[in-house]
């Protein structure tokens, strides 16, 4: 097969690294790609939104298969442009990637299948959202209905924090078109896990857990992120608890989607809250690999990714193998500092060599460009992920740490506690 690989983060330098790996790989692109992709990608300079250019891209170079890497252009139709070419697209349709381009659609479908989520009200009346709000009291979740890069979530601790989250979304225009539109939803407590399932439309095959760091300081303080860094497995999904998720939310899911006349075919991430009683109820889905958490569980992969994701676009999900090594895997984010809000972009990282050859450490590039003078240089707000295996949580997190402490970039900061969860317990 050859495939293209579609974005340029660390998510994409993940699959392209795994993509590269599989024997019936005959040629591998991406774009756009960053800095470290052109290590096993020929990079291609087509932005992830050009649709029109990703597809023409596609038909003149032959490309047999297309892993649509971020959910901006899942929502805008790129599966859909690809498969009237006859071109393989691993991502839902437009129409199925609605699952994540609105949580009210999402809410909606589970409130109509009985898929176990919290209580919510959907506002595009900011005077109703009030309402709603004081009715409820807190605290409370508000949610940018559209795509907001991950930062479209409040947890409001107070009625005015609510408040404010609902003015900057519906009436200040934080998140653009995507917070005209506002979900309301009943707080719940617990701990959060992320689940992962390949499905074809019609089966659906339960993939791998992690556990993602929203917050950009330690201590889980400060504002939510795209992900400071993750670690797979979690110990919180037990057998039991993947057993419940896949009958109760996936395969549910699924069904519905394909009642709906939109089959889902991709990879399904839930968002999952699981309560003190051992039982999970569902906070989104995203219709895509999370970033960071692909980049582990890439590494954690033992099966042909390149074969997997075809059997996927073809129906045969059913009879494909997925085989999964048993070390643990994490990856810590190194960040420009002042992301999530503003940050300097150009800056030389040095030490990049020395970081790669720490011992269990892959390194993967998300905001990186190369120099004129074939320099590393920052280009994003999450800079570089550094991915470790170990035999268990413990061994794996001194690696990844070991590795970034070999970085010379003035310019970048991380968290110093991923994986503490897993460690307190």
């Amino acid at each position: 097969m050859r495939i293209l690989v579609v974005g340029g983060g660390g998510r994409e330098h993940a699959l392209c690294w795994a993509l590269a790996r599989s024997p019936s790989c005959t040629g591998l692109y991406c774009a756009p790609g960053n800095a470290g992709t052109k290590t096993c990608a020929e990079t291609v300079e087509i932005a992830a939104e050009d649709i029109d250019g990703l597809v023409d891209f596609a038909r003149r170079q032959g490309i047999d298969l297309v892993i649509i890497g971020p959910e901006a252009p899942l929502v805008a139709g790129l599966a859909d442009r690809l498969d009237a070419e006859g071109i393989l697209a691993f991502g839902p349709s437009a129409a199925a990637a609605e699952l994540e381009g609105s949580k009210g659609f999402m809410k909606d479908l589970c409130a109509r299948y009985g898929i176990p989520t919290a209580a919510y009200g959907r506002f595009s009346d900011l005077e109703a959202a009030r309402t709603y709000l004081y009715r409820q009291g807190a605290p409370i979740v508000v949610k940018a209905d559209g795509l907001a890069s991950g930062k479209g979530v409040t947890v409001a601790t107070t009625l005015e924090d609510a408040e404010d989250a609902l003015e900057d979304a519906m009436v200040g225009g934080r998140f653009g078109e995507a917070g005209g539109e506002v979900v309301i939803e009943e707080c719940l407590e617990g701990e959060e896990v992320s689940f992962f399932a390949l499905c074809d439309g019609t089966t659906a095959r339960p993939l791998a857990s992690a556990q993602d760091h929203k917050r950009a300081f330690d201590g889980d303080e400060g504002p939510n992120t795209g992900g400071m860094g993750a670690y797979s497995p979690a110990p919180l999904m037990t057998e039991a608890l993947q057993a419940q998720v896949m009958e109760q939310i996936i395969d549910p899911t699924v069904a519905a989607m394909a009642a709906e006349g939109r089959p889902y075919r991709g990879v399904l991430y839930a968002g999952l809250m699981v309560a003190s009683d051992g039982t999970a109820k569902l906070l989104e889905y995203n219709v895509r690999f999370g970033d960071p958490e692909c980049q582990i569980l890439m590494l954690r992969l033992d099966s042909d990714l390149a074969e997997l994701l075809r059997a996927t676009c073809e129906g045969r999900l059913a009879d494909a193998e997925i085989r999964w090594r048993s070390d643990t895997a994490i990856t810590v984010v190194l960040a420009a500092k002042g992301y999530p809000g503003s940050y300097a972009k150009g800056e030389t990282i040095a030490g990049l060599e020395a970081a790669a050859d720490t011992q269990g450490v892959t390194l993967f590039h998300a905001g990186t460009r190369e120099g004129p003078d074939g320099s590393v240089l920052s280009a994003g707000g999450r800079v570089l992920n550094f991915c470790a295996l170990g035999h268990n949580l413990a061994t794996a997190r001194e690696h990844a740490y070991a590795a970034l402490d070999r970085i010379d970039w003035p310019g970048g900061f991380c968290r110093r506690d991923i994986g503490w969860r897993a460690l307190r317990k």
